[in-house]
């Protein structure tokens, strides 16, 4: 009797034991060292996670999982979004995600944007929504008006860094998320007391900051580009800069601009309307907009590109003074494309 009781002891104690390393064990089965579950809106059912779980191969045992997970009552309290399973984690720790609703955010990581289809494709690539719905939105002066944009300034909201965002977020939530931290970058460094010092809105500083972003890659000299731009704008002169004819025309491939260019019927046309343009031309950095905000007082009026072609521009302040050192610059750019030509016929 003893003997069949130590037995029965032994093997209720190995059931214990393969039962808490099934529930609390590595419940995982990938090699990854995360992999994400994705539950799409309306598709939070008991039967589509399960079917998600097992497809991906994301726990090994999912009858296990099923019953743990009706245990505590994971499938009433579940919500569609992106959560991220570590290896290793146990089928307990995976359905306590589920049940908490604890998501992982997307690291979106916003660069330099240009136009609407931008916004729509980066929002369509990390997130849900689609980007058909997100032009949708941004195409529609209802949905914009809640932001205090329009069709040409919708892209000031957008400060480019890296920003946490949940997956499942609708398109207006994303967008006010990202407008919070527009306001959280105004505010900070006195950006909005330079900006009136400037008799600029932000919205106008943001706007001369994209094209001194289109203009040069030095952040040493944005400065001076910008004050090109600030002292041509409020004298009331043309702003005659090239990066807009290239957003005008919608070829941003173009290396130079012609005269045949400048032509295009365009309210972003610099060289035929005065003051600036109805909204960016692109995100610029905060580098940029600060370089703007910080831009040297300067009488500049004028700039073209170095002769020593090292990236910067010669700067000046008169158009006889240009026109030298855009002479200059020119007949430096045929000997280029001479030695250039030799070099082809001669390797």
């Amino acid at each position: 009797m003893k003997k069949i009781l130590i037995a029965v002891f032994i093997l209720i104690a190995g059931l214990a034991a393969l039962g808490g390393w099934l529930l609390f064990g590595s419940g995982t089965d990938f090699s990854e060292k995360s992999k994400s579950l994705y539950i799409y809106t309306g598709e939070s059912t008991k039967e589509a996670i399960l079917r998600t779980l097992k497809e991906d191969s994301l726990v090994k045992n999912i009858s296990l999982f099923s019953i743990v997970a009706d245990r505590i009552e994971v499938w009433q309290n579940i919500k569609p979004g992106k959560f991220d399973i570590k290896r290793g984690e146990s089928i307990v720790t995976i359905a306590k995600t589920l049940r908490s609703n604890r998501q992982t955010p997307v690291k979106l990581t916003i660069k330099k944007l240009r136009v609407l289809e931008d916004i729509a494709r980066i929002i369509g690539k990390n997130f849900e929504v689609d980007s058909a719905r997100v032009m949708s939105f941004l195409n529609n002066p209802d949905s914009l008006s809640r932001f205090n944009v329009d069709f040409n300034t919708a892209i000031t909201i957008i400060i480019p860094n890296t920003y946490n965002i949940y997956w499942n977020l609708s398109t207006g939530k994303i967008l006010d998320r990202l407008r919070e931290e527009k306001n959280i970058f105004w505010q900070k460094k006195d950006r909005l007391q330079k900006a009136e010092q400037m008799a600029l809105t932000p919205d106008q500083v943001y706007t001369i900051a994209s094209i001194v972003e289109e203009e040069t890659n030095k952040n040493d000299e944005k400065g001076n580009v910008a004050s090109v731009y600030i002292n041509r704008y409020h004298k009331g002169m043309p702003l005659g800069a090239d990066p807009t004819i290239k957003f005008a025309l919608k070829d941003f491939g173009l290396r130079r601009i012609y005269f045949k260019h400048l032509q295009v019927e365009s309210p972003f046309n610099t060289y035929r309307n005065k003051g600036l343009p109805p909204g960016p031309i692109c995100t610029p950095s905060p580098v940029t907009i600060d370089a703007v905000l910080n831009a040297p007082k300067t009488d500049y009026l004028f700039f073209v590109a170095s002769s020593d072609f090292n990236g910067y521009h010669s700067f000046s302040e008169n158009f006889a003074e240009h026109k030298k050192k855009a002479v200059e610059y020119q007949k430096a750019l045929d000997a280029l494309i001479l030695r250039k030509q030799k070099a082809k016929e001669n390797p």
